[in-house]
């Protein structure tokens, strides 16, 4: 429970967690930005690590002259991250096979499985880069894709893309938008309702899928 409201904390005040992390590492900040990246794309276990808060704020923190951090450094650093994470994701997936879901692992479930297999035949190879902007759904949609849903030729070309867009958009967002002072001044709330926007596609999926077995579709 501790572990929980410190996660919930560190995502919540994201951008002074930050700040304390530039002061007191200066350039390890770029590795450590790194790997919280990599591992909330690379591993299944990990879909609770911030991603699009992350790349806001640190956009926003990397704005301010102070920082001493340069943002297509950055901006590159985390591409390669966001790339190499759903590629190792995907060779997981393509390595371990339809028998995760057989059981042994709990997190694991069949229906995961069948419902990122019909969305994929729904919108196909750009659902590694719808995923990308959809928590969760980040982090399982190239373990899925290993699993045999799709080549791996194909998957690396739209994870290029999907990569290159997300952390694009998010950091260059909270690099010229994040020191407004509106929004400076209620980061917290801003930080929240990213949150909700990007969970807000699973979930209203969710309600028309019930309402599709309710009405006997």
């Amino acid at each position: 429970m501790e572990l929980i409201q410190q996660l919930l904390d560190f995502i919540l005040h994201i951008d002074q967690h930050l700040i304390e992390i530039v002061r007191e590492y200066q350039t390890w900040t770029y590795l450590i930005l790194f790997l919280i990246i990599f591992a909330e794309t690379g591993f299944v276990v990990t879909p609770f690590l911030p991603g699009d808060s992350l790349l806001f704020a640190a956009g926003a923190i990397i704005a301010k002259p102070e920082s001493g951090l340069n943002i297509f450094i950055m901006c590159l650093l985390l591409i390669v991250a966001a790339i190499l994470g759903d590629l190792v994701n995907y060779h997981i997936g393509n390595y371990i096979g339809p028998k995760a879901f057989s059981g042994k692992y709990k997190w694991l479930k069949t229906e995961y499985l069948e419902k990122t297999q019909k969305f994929y035949i729904k919108h196909g190879g750009k659902t590694i880069i719808y995923a990308r902007f959809i928590p969760i759904v980040r982090t399982f949609a190239p373990f899925v894709a290993g699993i045999g849903t799709m080549s791996y030729s194909r998957f690396a070309s739209y994870n290029v893309v999907g990569g290159v867009i997300w952390v694009v958009s998010f950091l260059f967002i909270g690099y010229f938008f994040g020191g407004l002072p509106v929004i400076k001044d209620n980061f917290t709330y801003v930080i929240f309702g990213i949150i909700i926007l990007s969970i807000l596609p699973p979930i209203v999926e969710i309600f028309r899928e019930r309402r599709r077995k309710s009405a006997g579709i």
